[in-house]
């Protein structure tokens, strides 16, 4: 290896102000050759073997390869541009050879179940046992048993989807990003409050352009259909917006990604049918809580036979609502937003836009930080004399007992060439290391509006809740006490359970006591008042059912679409979105809608036949709050049993038995349907 790479040496943190794209392809070149060679060095040795001379010292050698890839996928993610998407896909090409190369691997498969078949198996630490458990799973799902013509065409799947996948996402970010919509005069833009409006008049001056600037991005999107009273207005947004990268779209489809999808998909069942599957959700539910596609679709509809009456209920009187007070005879999606916060405001007296005074971003965050203090006894300092990707981007330490544990970087504000949406990814992961310790290091990403004139960021409480929702993947991510990268922290959790930390952590912004300290107003550090908590508090399960017929919409969509075997095409995903729509949607989508066409979750991301997950955490995570209800919400006990049980074992315990050693019982649906609101 040589110094004139960075990314070949062990950082500690990621090496940002070195990093260039042209360094990616002989990093990564160099780095799978000397994993490649430590793996046949340690299978070569004499005598059986063991967790100690082959597992321990294969993964110290892919310890720099992780990380480099790692540093890699979040740039990408958060600072798009030619040279580096480019370097990125030559990349992402390597890495899902080599990974398919490891999964495999004859000698190596071979070596774990020497490992797990000996006596000396049940001497390992219970993490290293699950390690060998899981990749021996993984192995069985990346083609092991094949004949070698069948794992040539597995590998070449996979490189297929990989590549694919990276252009679905490239093409959500290219289209949400190519259309703008500018504005001249402030009287379109009605209705829209001062802070919206300021936002605007950033995007525009940063286009070196007059007046404001409309964009497809959340900072702008949402204030436009939320507020905007032009009608007109809101419906060309809400187009162009349900249209991205289709054949429909404002680029006339240069980003359509139908033919894209439609690729994915069959490569997807080929893939599932080489495995002996009957179609890709029965690969995917392999390694997840569910056992089958059936019982997530029985618990999706049972989820749906809760909420759907009470839905139409909520929509009856929106409409009735949108019909009396705001002329609106025939509700259109692009009045949705608008006739529910009209109606909010009325039935609640409060708005969104009149909470971002106490919400400002860093008061926000002093609130985060003291809530995860008193609930898991860990601190959190800001980082001194690092390197940075973006001026907006800081570095934080965390704490415990004095110790540091763990780092994150935090990169809240929405900006050019950075996808869009909330999530946190992998920096480093803990892992045991020839001189200690690897701590781990979380990225965690928001796409909040950015601070404008020298004022601070004000966070509605929809963006502190998602605020707290990433941080709680972060959490269990820095606070796991397992040093086996493969099970530590969020690696090795059923996907299906990976969203209870985050989940969990959005209870404390409708917290009484916790609203104490979350809250200060920009201009006189008050806490939110009486008054607005407790219309806070009678607004929180406004149009509940609603919002979850929504999102089981989108899970029943996902599932029955990687259930299917047959046509890939357009119109047959279509097809399979209307059926779902049919019976679950209370206002039916336009025509035009191709809301599949930017689901970047499960054709971009890693949720496919996995997006049921959000629902299926969600019952784990009210259950787990629903103690912290009955002993108090900082109840110390509460939050020792969950930093130790379900932050700090993570993926080295079956998630089923760790919810069952938190909570004492099997997971119940009441709690998640009471704090939703809806009738039990």
């Amino acid at each position: 290896m040589t110094a004139t790479n960075p990314l070949l040496e062990n950082h500690e943190l990621p090496p940002f102000e070195l990093f260039e794209p042209a360094h990616i392809a002989p990093a990564m070149t160099a780095l799978i050759d000397a994993a490649k060679a430590t793996i046949a060095a340690k299978l070569d040795q004499p005598g059986p073997a063991t967790w100690g001379t082959v597992i321990e010292p294969i993964e110290q050698q892919s310890r720099l390869l992780d990380n480099a890839w790692a540093l890699f996928g979040h740039l990408n993610s958060v600072q798009d541009s030619p040279s580096l998407r480019a370097a990125y896909g030559l990349a992402l090409n390597q890495i899902t050879e080599f990974s398919t190369w490891l999964g495999q691997h004859p000698g190596l498969f071979k070596a774990y179940e020497q490992i797990h078949q000996q006596p000396e198996f049940a001497t390992l630490a219970p993490a290293e046992q699950e390690a060998v458990r899981q990749a021996l799973l993984d192995f069985r799902l990346s083609g092991i048993d094949l004949p070698s013509d069948q794992q040539q065409r597995y590998a070449q799947l996979q490189s297929e989807l990989a590549q694919l996948q990276q252009k679905y996402s490239e093409q959500v970010l290219d289209a949400t990003q190519s259309w703008t919509k500018a504005i001249t005069e402030v009287s379109d833009l009605a209705g829209l409050p001062a802070s919206a409006l300021s936002t605007l008049a950033q995007y525009a001056r940063q286009k070196q352009l007059d007046g404001w600037l409309i964009t497809l991005e959340a900072p702008s999107l949402m204030p436009v259909l939320t507020y905007a009273d032009s009608r007109a207005l809101r419906e060309e947004v809400y187009r162009a917006n349900v249209t991205r990268a289709s054949e429909l779209g404002p680029d006339a489809g240069k980003f359509d990604n139908g033919p894209v999808m439609t690729e994915i998909l069959s490569k997807r069942q080929a893939l599932a049918e080489l495995l002996g599957y009957g179609n890709y959700a029965e690969v995917s539910l392999a390694t997840k809580m569910a056992d089958s596609p059936a019982q997530v679709i029985s618990f999706l509809d049972e989820m749906a036979a809760k909420a759907y009456p009470q839905a139409q209920q909520e929509f009856a009187e929106l409409a009735d609502f949108a019909r009396r007070e705001l002329g609106l005879n025939d509700l259109q999606p692009w009045d949705l937003g608008y006739a529910s916060e009209k109606l909010r405001e009325q039935r609640y007296s409060i708005s969104q836009e009149e909470l971002r005074p106490y919400f400002p971003a860093p008061k926000a965050l002093v609130g985060l930080f003291e809530t995860a203090t008193r609930l898991f006894d860990v601190t959190f300092e800001p980082a001194e004399d690092y390197q940075s990707y973006h001026p907006d981007v800081t570095l934080h330490n965390v704490y415990e007992g004095g110790k540091l544990v763990a780092r994150f970087y935090l990169d809240l504000y929405a900006r050019a060439g950075k996808r869009g949406g909330a999530w946190m990814d992998e920096c480093r992961g803990r892992m045991r290391v020839n001189d200690g310790v690897q701590l781990p290091v979380a990225y965690l990403t928001c796409n909040f509006t950015p601070p404008v004139d020298g004022k601070p960021s004000l966070l509605t409480h929809d963006d502190l809740v998602t605020l707290f929702h990433e941080f709680g993947h972060g959490l269990q991510h820095m606070l796991t006490r397992v040093e086996v990268k493969a099970v530590a922290g969020i690696n090795g959790v059923a996907w299906d359970a990976v969203e209870l930390p985050s989940q969990f952590m959005e209870n404390w912004c409708w917290q009484e006591a916790a609203l104490a300290f979350i809250s200060g107003h920009v201009d006189s550090g008050a806490a939110l008042p009486k008054d607005l908590l407790e219309k806070l508090l009678a607004a929180k399960n406004f149009q509940s059912a609603m919002a979850k017929v929504r999102q089981l919409e989108f899970s029943l969509f996902d599932m029955h679409l990687h259930m299917h075997a047959g046509d890939f095409s357009s119109s047959a995903i279509q097809a399979v979105l209307d059926r779902v729509r049919a019976g679950i949607t209370v206002l039916p989508a336009i025509p035009d809608n191709r809301f599949q066409n930017g689901f970047g979750h499960v054709f971009g991301g890693g949720y496919a036949a996995g997006y049921y997950s959000y629902k299926w955490a969600e019952v784990l995570s009210a259950d787990a709050f629903s103690r912290f209800e009955d002993e108090g919400v900082f109840n110390a006990q509460a939050g020792a049993d969950f930093r130790e049980l379900i932050l700090g074992l993570g993926g080295s315990v079956p998630a089923a038995e760790l919810f069952e050693r938190f909570r004492g019982r099997a997971p119940s649906i009441e709690p998640l349907l009471r704090h939703n609101g809806i009738a039990v």
